[in-house]
């Protein structure tokens, strides 16, 4: 890593022709380390909150699953609204860092609010906000995570970032199981070190990760245009809606859009974990780990295998892992691995969907309108993803949680039959894609 002000001109990437010890690997760039170091203190801080948040919402304030449905939703639902957002103003003039830097800090910021807000009205308030600074800053990061890696290796780029980034989610929960354990007044210890530990994360982004973007022709992007080309397209919101003419791209959204609309949220995930094996309280906050675990193992491998194999192969093989999570939990096996499988498919499901996505996606998309085409993806990701979590809460409040989730698994098995059909074409799923 590198201090950004001394070194912010320098492609931060490794070339492809530059060999590693190892035939056949090549490194990861400055930047992609830079922004993983970042994602992971903030994930750390983040992972402590959400760790404790369904059982404090839940146990604590007594919230029906349909009340924490509504409040998941709108946690998910922001961050979707906020994206194109962040995406189209990082676009303009290339300010990928800056506002980054606004969602990191935005985020930061509601940490301390959790403690002084105890009503429904008012955490979703915080929680609304706090899901506006992840929409403002995903899409500028992963746009610069893109232009700092050449196409041949961007799976194994954002494996990198997201094995980073799943190292903070791991240590979160633990920490925040700790912090409960130790403190009398737990929850709000939580939120008190999940502040400080994030704004830590809002200063290595302001030192390590370059303000500029490498220049074209550099880090994977495009090569430089000819001098008698067309000129770009001016970023702006009518050309980044226009990016959904592109077929790959448009197949790509369409499903991650089927998926996300059959996707459970994680709390849910550990909540019917907890019922099922009668997990108790004091070791909720640790069942992240378990996806954790899995996800850090899983993310650089499969990253490197969809390099290969073809990226939009192993988005929907994950959705396939998550299936098997949810054919098991309706299960009436009462195994003592039980626990420890489910929570090793929920992780091998996001290390072969999370930065996968991002790395076929943006073979899709021309440099200057990388962060608004990866936001149009994520958007309509996160926004099936908000369908889902009020739709499970009011299923699972209706009818109980073994029917809620009957119902998931009936949903996602239709949505990757869908996904079959609207697969995209082959330039999307691997570095073979062009960059516009």
């Amino acid at each position: 890593m590198y201090v950004s002000e001394s070194r912010g001109s320098t492609p931060a990437v490794t070339a492809p022709s530059a060999r590693g010890p190892f035939p056949g690997r090549t490194a990861v760039g400055a930047t992609v380390l830079a922004l993983g170091a970042v994602s992971l203190i903030t994930d750390i801080s983040s992972e402590m909150v959400t760790a404790v948040l369904p059982l404090y919402l839940v146990t604590g304030l007594g919230l029906s699953p349909l009340g924490f449905g509504l409040l998941d939703g709108v946690y998910n639902g922001f961050s979707a609204l906020f994206r194109l957002v962040g995406g189209h103003l990082a676009d303009r003039g290339g300010r990928h860092k800056p506002v980054a830097v606004l969602g990191y800090g935005l985020s930061a910021l509601c940490k301390p609010l959790l403690l002084a807000v105890h009503t429904l009205p008012l955490i979703g308030a915080v929680l609304a906000v706090d899901r506006t600074g992840k929409g403002l800053r995903t899409a500028p990061r992963d746009a610069m995570i893109s232009l700092a890696s050449p196409p041949e290796t961007r799976g194994r780029a954002f494996g990198v970032h997201r094995a980073m980034d799943t190292t903070g989610a791991l240590l979160g929960p633990l920490a925040a199981f700790l912090i409960l354990r130790q403190a009398a007044e737990g929850y709000d210890a939580v939120f008190t070190v999940s502040f400080c530990v994030a704004a830590l994360g809002v200063v290595v982004l302001l030192l390590f990760v370059p303000s500029r973007s490498p220049e074209p022709g550099l880090a994977g992007t495009a090569p430089a245009a000819p001098a008698d080309a067309a000129p770009p397209e001016r970023p702006s919101l009518r050309a980044a809606l226009g990016l959904l003419g592109r077929r790959e791209l448009r197949g790509l959204t369409l499903c991650a859009v089927a998926l996300g609309l059959a996707t459970v949220s994680d709390s849910f995930v550990y909540l019917l974990l907890q019922r099922r094996l009668g997990v108790p309280d004091r070791w909720f906050a640790l069942l992240p780990l378990g996806t954790a675990a899995a996800f850090l193992l899983l993310a650089v491998p499969l990253g490197r295998w969809a390099d290969r194999v073809g990226r939009w192969r192993v988005f929907v093989g994950g959705h396939l892992a998550l299936l098997a999570a949810y054919g098991l939990l309706l299960s009436h096996l009462r195994a003592g691995l039980l626990p420890y499988v489910v929570l090793a498919l929920h992780g091998t499901f996001y290390a072969a969907t999370d930065g996968v996505l991002m790395a076929a996606a943006a073979g899709s998309v021309p440099a200057a309108l990388r962060s608004s085409g990866l936001a149009l993806v994520q958007t309509g990701q996160a926004a099936a993803r908000f369908v889902c979590s009020i739709a499970f809460g009011a299923a699972w409040t209706a009818f109980g949680d073994r029917s809620a989730l009957g119902g998931a698994a009936v949903a996602l098995t239709l949505s990757v039959l869908v996904s079959l059909r609207l697969r995209p074409a082959a330039a999307a799923e691997t570095g073979r894609g062009a960059d516009g």
